[in-house]
């Protein structure tokens, strides 16, 4: 697969922090993705009261919609400002907690329980301090870490499903000579390679 001039490119923490402070977030949908919506039942397989990650969640609508439905969500984002925003976005009370295991870390917990929302790296995260999901909504997440973490961040998400979890995974086709990203190219055959 040619990548083209993708493959050494590296965005900072910093980059995409400026990002949420422009608010230069044209990847954020206020409206939700209609992928998922499309594709909810094979998310939720006919079950209920799912734990669902989101991964490089932002301010996702989406949490809030599958909470809505009973289901408890866990996201992970490194910008404040997106988990904080999106907690005001939608009037959702909130306490912040720090979290033990990773220095500089904190939880962002809707008082309700069913919305816990970590401000870290998403590197930073193991099973041991989230538990493991029964469905992920990978909507800008692979396609915004860099090329070379591909395998670091494949290898977390598998560690964090459970053994009969849905993944959903939104992609973008282009070529990827024109663009250097994010979001980033990713052919089938490497999403094929990194989730076998």
């Amino acid at each position: 697969s040619d990548t083209g001039a993708q493959k050494a490119r590296l965005v900072t923490k910093e980059e995409w922090l400026q990002k949420w402070e422009m608010g230069n977030i044209g990847f954020h949908k206020e409206q939700g993705h209609p992928l998922l919506q499309k594709y909810l039942n094979v998310l939720l397989n006919g079950r209920s009261g799912l734990r669902i990650f989101f991964p490089l969640c932002g301010k996702a609508v989406e949490m809030k919609w599958l909470a809505d439905m009973g289901h408890s969500i866990v996201g992970v984002e490194i910008s404040e400002q997106a988990l904080k925003d999106f907690f005001a976005e939608h009037n959702l009370p909130y306490c912040e907690k720090p979290v033990p295991e990773i220095p500089g870390a904190k939880v962002l917990q809707s008082t309700s329980g069913n919305i816990s929302l970590y401000c870290c790296s998403i590197y930073d995260l193991s099973s041991s301090i989230v538990g493991k999901f029964d469905g992920v909504w990978d909507r800008g997440a692979l396609v915004a870490v860099n090329p070379c973490d591909r395998q670091r961040y494949a290898s977390l998400m598998i560690r964090l499903m459970e053994k009969n979890s849905s993944y959903l995974l939104v992609t973008v086709s282009y070529d990827p000579n024109k663009h250097k990203g994010p979001p980033f190219y990713v052919p089938e055959s490497e999403i094929r390679s990194l989730f076998g």
